[in-house]
């Protein structure tokens, strides 16, 4: 059944049935009545698709780790429309004082918007929507979509990004249909996001707040509120306590390989039908002069792609996922990217590719452990 896609509604799934309606105020009700009756809903988000269920009912909890794909340890983001919600997540009993004057002063300041805050939770919150851990990641979204949804269901939806576990996340709802087809009960098509990065998670429960996952709320913003911020934790190998920490994650199916500005002018093309994607027009002119290509005829090429011609960080960071399911598709080989510069929203831009680029190195260990004699890589559960 398909009521309205647009741009693709001639898709189908293998299955015939796609759920996929416009985002407007009587699909948000029929949208809220299915998280309601414990559906799975994709909706937008000012950052990226989310795959949303009520954060207090298991078993939709469940599902959502299923179509995901999504292992139990790695937890998942409670959405909130109201401060007022809170009360239903948060044990404020083991907030220090410290810590609830931080919340309040980020709440001012930097809700809505794309921020999570991890704090104490209550019991009464399912261990399978925090893996386990005894705080809680909670955010409200800067969309008014998605907050019109929230109310509408339950207050409180848990939701992971809109794709199968360690890949591109979701920025148009073709991305969710491309990667989850009919395995979702309900895509809400609100077109591109506006931000295209995952929230900042913060943890604001210790002496110091730490940031998990570095996102849309650049550190220099955070540091303006609450001084200088902990070190990041390191992921990969330890406890995980926040979405996005595993070393390998956001990949394309495609081996990226990741390179600075100075190392992607230098590269030799063509190369194995590579796809190359820079941070502005500057890089790729310098790299189309280095290789002897006309600047007036690069149009003939089309595995050149720039995320900001100006060098927006804000550009970059919106177009980035999209640009990366876009070479995704190509039929070319390898994809070249360069880092952008390591500051504000770069440093999460970074963070993404270079989790991306980790995973080809997990594909080399996997396929080596599955040769005759290969033995096991010990992180196989990284490429789930």
């Amino acid at each position: 059944m398909i009521l309205s896609f647009k741009g693709v509604s001639r898709c189908k799934t293998r299955a015939g049935k796609i759920m996929v309606i416009e985002l407007n105020e009587k699909n948000i009700f029929t949208a809220g009545e299915l998280v309601r009756a414990g559906k799975i809903v994709a909706f937008p988000t000012e950052t990226v698709y989310g795959l949303g269920c009520d954060a207090f009912n298991s078993h939709a909890l469940a599902r959502v780790f299923e179509v995901k794909k999504r292992p139990r340890f790695d937890p998942l983001i409670i959405h909130i429309a109201s401060l007022d919600t809170l009360e239903r997540l948060v044990d404020f009993s083991r907030l220090s004082m410290a810590a609830e004057q931080r919340l309040s002063v980020l709440g001012r300041a930097l809700w809505p918007g794309p921020l999570t805050l991890v704090m104490p939770k209550l019991k009464a919150v399912p261990d399978l929507a925090t893996g386990g851990l005894d705080t809680v990641a909670i955010r409200f979204p800067a969309h008014d979509g998605a907050l019109r949804l929230i109310k509408e269901s339950t207050g409180a939806v848990a939701a992971p990004s809109a794709n199968p576990f360690g890949y591109l996340s979701p920025t148009r709802a073709e991305h969710v249909l491309e990667q989850l087809g009919d395995a979702v009960d309900l895509v809400l098509d609100g077109g591109p996001t506006d931000i295209g990065m995952e929230s900042t998670v913060l943890d604001i429960c210790g002496d110091v707040p730490r940031i998990l996952r570095p996102g849309g709320t650049p550190q220099n913003m955070i540091e303006t509120l609450t001084g200088p911020l902990a070190a990041e934790s390191p992921g990969g190998g330890g406890k995980i306590s926040s979405p996005g920490q595993l070393t390998s994650h956001y990949a394309p199916s495609k081996d990226l390989y990741l390179h600075t500005e100075a190392e992607m002018r230098r590269l030799a093309f063509p190369e194995d039908n590579a796809a190359y994607m820079f941070f502005n027009q500057a890089s790729f002119e310098a790299f189309a002069v280095n290789n002897n290509i006309p600047l007036g005829h690069t149009d003939r090429y089309k595995r050149f792609f720039i995320l900001s011609p100006s060098g927006s960080l804000a550009e970059a960071a919106a177009r980035l996922f999209d640009t990366l399911h876009t070479m995704d598709a190509l039929s070319a080989g390898p994809i070249h990217a360069e880092r952008p510069p390591d500051t504000g929203l770069g440093e999460a831009i970074n963070d993404r590719l270079s989790r991306a680029a980790a995973a080809r190195t997990h594909r080399r260990l996997a396929q080596n452990r599955d040769l005759p004699g290969g033995g096991s890589s010990g992180s196989g559960w990284l490429l789930e």
